[in-house]
């Protein structure tokens, strides 16, 4: 099987090629946006691995949630490429990824929402055991038990959710980001047990409606007007 997996949940996009079980892996340089990026990169790592486009079997993409304009950049890219081939896509969780990434059993994903919230959802054997939920940083969901691992940039976003969840999880892991390679390992068994869907089916999964604060609430949180 040969797949591309398209990753633009946050600033570090990236793009992996799936072909029978082996990974390549590319990623957006910094300061540049995936919009310009994400295509480039994959045409890259097609030519590299001698294929084409028109071989793809499928395209992965994450689907959310994350930064509004990567989600769409990456779902609309894989929407683009699978209508112009006649290919399935599949979208997987963000926050799948996340857990996918850590090596432990039970991991509470905390991924930066921007506008001091965090997206958050707790996994247990890779398998996700609540809603994926929008919270401020001090309101996130404690996970019950113990063993969690906390995984996910909005550790080190903030400190209020790092002391939150520093007094609940036996460690802390906010350099763990979503990566293609890791999206394309959680792809490639549910392609291949058919679970593509068509193209125009695909979106995004934002769980919030919200982009952006009213110029009250910056100021009110000390920003400018």
């Amino acid at each position: 099987m040969l797949f591309l997996a398209l990753e633009s949940s946050t600033d570090a996009g990236s793009v992996a090629l799936w072909r029978d079980g082996v990974v390549r892996e590319a990623f957006c340089p910094a300061g540049q946006p995936s919009s310009a990026t994400l295509l480039p990169l994959a045409a890259t790592l097609l030519a590299e691995a001698g294929a084409t486009f028109a071989e793809l079997d499928a395209i992965a993409y994450a689907a959310g949630p994350g930064s509004f304009t990567g989600l769409r950049v990456a779902c609309g890219l894989a929407q683009g490429l699978a209508v112009a081939h006649e290919r399935p896509v599949l979208g997987i969780g963000t926050l799948d990824v996340i857990a996918a990434a850590v090596d432990a059993p039970r991991v509470a994903v905390c991924l930066d929402a921007r506008m001091n919230e965090v997206y958050a959802g707790l996994f247990e054997d890779g398998e996700a055991v609540s809603a994926i939920g929008v919270h401020a940083p001090e309101a996130v969901p404690l996970p019950p038990g113990e063993g969690w691992v906390a995984a996910g940039n909005a550790l080190a976003a903030y400190p209020a959710l790092h002391a939150r969840m520093g007094g609940a999880c036996r460690s802390l892991l906010p350099e763990i980001a979503p990566t293609a390679a890791m999206l394309a390992r959680l792809a490639a068994p549910r392609l291949q047990r058919g679970e593509g869907i068509d193209p125009a089916l695909a979106a995004p999964v934002y769980v919030r409606d919200k982009v952006a604060l009213t110029v009250a609430e910056r100021v009110a949180q000390g920003g400018r007007a």
